[in-house]
């Protein structure tokens, strides 16, 4: 029967709709990524329109990420729950429901309060896409599957400041949350005709409501701190601080506090957790799935290596918009070397894991990414034209591909389909607190070596008076760089924008060969994941990658993968369900 010319035209159709249904699944990824830097350079129009404050801009900007990072965890366990197709579609359409709002936002806090729920949008959406994609794809397709979500994360990120540049400077900083809408609807439908529904049926329906509220408040706290510790201080309180419309009067910063409340919220969160997977309850994180290696090792890695992945996009635009002169869309063509490496390594890099091993194409890839960034900072100087940077941040782009989309692969390798959606949301929030950290810690260096830098070339200018001189350094550093136009153009303080030139080329210097130095960190933690050249025998892994040892429809046999993991009291009525890509269009599973 399975020789007939029917079924084998079923079959075309099917696997024609699995990678149809792959393309509107990466589109929706590449809304909520490009989303996270589009409104970069958008700011300053932005405040010119709506009349807003630098701090409400600020807020703009990173309320998004705020409520992303915090949410990671708590959507991807309701997906699993739920289902996640429901789940990615539900957000796609909160997604663009909060875009319209943007575009339409007369007032600052209007703007805030729509970011905010594209944050929340946006994070049901990435646990979902990814859980999805672990579900639905066997084999080798798997893997150029996961190589296509991998590459789009990397490739959209660089493409957020021009795409913003574009859309900003052509027409309006509204279209770049109106572009939005049409995509979206796009993604709804395509996923709604060629996605099917996944989710891990028999699941107690009781909510773990404690663990999800510590969760989120938890991270909220953490991401908060490390998102606002150069603006507000990270000790002492700088200058006048206003959180949500509200005076913060204690001389301590806010920062701290936040730190410490989400530390004591992610203790008892653990706490928690720990005591209703031992009672067999309702959770929102399975614990046990910590004692898979390539699961736990793997987010450590995810953690380390992020901490230097994605620093280098916070310091590089500033440079050459502010230094080089670029405008917001040259910046992006600048950047633009990034994204093409990126999209390639998802052409070869399926087939170089086939070849190597997926563990062997991520230590190649977080090595191109050190190459890349180390390279940054060699060539960076305040006379760099753009085609000097273009070779190394293509390299760059390639690595980014291939350690993000094997990465991923390796974390979820071994996690039961079932688990899927809290795999992914671990994964995401490991690699989305890795990267806050990253940007905290590099934005510290950056900064307090610009302010250093500039004061002793200064000091050794004539031309500059000696009580300007930390009036001008104040004012290059609270402008991250955008006042050097100013004083470029007054023939008094000309001197004063060569030596900010120069500080801001050295500060962006040692800024990469921090990052590269994390990025080396991250290589040497890679070697944690096990051999490079030969899949793992005689565990989980070995049942996932032969996929089919369980089930007709080739999924990864649940019970086979279950079998390395501790045993735990089970759960009445428990039996996974998994997706058929069926050619008539999605199945209910």
């Amino acid at each position: 029967m399975a020789g007939r010319p029917e079924s084998r035209h079923e079959a075309g159709r099917a696997s024609r709709n699995r990678w149809g249904g792959l393309f509107f699944i990466s589109l929706g990824v590449a809304l909520i990524i490009v989303d996270a830097t589009i409104v970069n350079v958008s700011v300053p129009q932005i405040i010119k329109d709506l009349g807003i404050t630098s701090s409400d801009a600020q807020w703009v900007q990173e309320v998004y990420t705020l409520v992303f990072a915090s949410l990671l965890l708590l959507w991807g366990r309701l997906g699993d729950q739920y289902g996640r197709r429901r789940l990615f579609v539900a957000g796609a359409c909160a997604f663009a429901a909060a875009s319209v709002l943007a575009a339409l936002a007369r007032t600052g806090p209007e703007l805030i309060g729509a970011r905010a729920i594209q944050g929340i949008a946006g994070a049901a959406m990435l646990p979902a896409s990814l859980s999805l994609v672990n579900a639905g794809f066997r084999g080798r397709d798997r893997g150029i599957a996961f190589a296509v979500w991998g590459s789009t994360i990397g490739g959209t990120a660089a493409l957020g400041p021009l795409l913003g540049g574009w859309l900003t400077t052509s027409y309006s900083w509204r279209w770049a949350f109106g572009i939005n809408v049409p995509l979206g609807f796009a993604v709804v439908v395509g996923t709604m005709l060629l996605v099917p529904e996944s989710r891990q049926a028999g699941t107690a329906r009781g909510a773990d409501a404690a663990g999800s509220a510590l969760s989120v408040l938890g991270f909220g706290g953490i991401i908060f701190g490390l998102i606002e510790g150069r603006t507000y201080g990270w000790w002492d309180r700088a200058g006048q601080v206003s959180i949500a419309g509200r005076t913060w009067s204690w001389q301590v910063s806010p920062v701290p506090v936040a730190f410490l409340a989400g530390l004591a919220c992610l203790l008892a969160f653990v706490l928690v957790e720990m005591r209703r997977n031992a009672a067999g309850r309702a959770v929102l994180l399975n614990l046990r799935l910590f004692a898979i290696p390539s699961f736990r090792n793997g987010n450590i890695a995810a953690a380390i290596v992020s901490l230097g992945e994605f620093g280098l996009l916070f310091a590089l635009p500033l440079w050459f918009e502010n230094v080089r002169g670029y405008s917001a869309f040259e910046t992006g063509l600048a950047l633009l070397p990034l994204a093409v490496g990126s999209f390639a390594a998802s052409g070869f890099g399926a087939q170089l894991a086939d070849r190597k091993g997926p563990v062997w194409v991520v230590r190649l890839g977080i090595a191109l990414e050190l190459a890349g960034v180390a390279g940054v900072g060699l060539v960076v100087g305040p006379g760099t034209a753009w085609w000097a940077t273009s070779p190394v941040l293509f390299v760059y782009g390639v690595g980014v591909g291939l350690a993000t989309a094997q990465l991923t692969g390796v974390v979820l390798v071994d996690v039961p389909v079932a688990d899927s959606g809290q795999g992914a949301g671990t994964q995401s929030t490991s690699r989305q607190v890795g990267s806050a950290f990253g940007i905290a810690i590099l934005g510290t260096v950056l900064f307090t070596t610009l302010g250093t830098q500039l004061s002793g070339r200064l000091a050794s200018l004539s031309g500059v008076p000696a009580g300007e001189r930390a009036g001008i350094v104040a004012a290059v550093k609270q402008s991250a760089g955008a006042v050097i136009r100013q004083l470029a153009a007054d023939p008094r303080t000309a001197s004063a924008a060569s030596a900010a030139k120069e500080s801001f080329s050295q500060a962006t210097r040692l800024t990469a060969g921090c990052a590269a130095l994390f990025l080396a960190l991250g290589l040497l933690a890679s070697f944690s994941l096990g051999r490079a050249d030969a899949p793992r025998r005689g565990d989980a892994g070995a049942a996932a990658r032969t996929f089919g040892s369980g089930d007709a429809d080739g999924a990864i046999s649940d019970r086979a993968v279950r079998g390395s993991l501790p045993t735990s009291p089970p759960r009445r009525g428990r039996s996974p369900e998994r997706p058929r890509w069926r050619a008539g269009g999605p199945g209910a599973a």
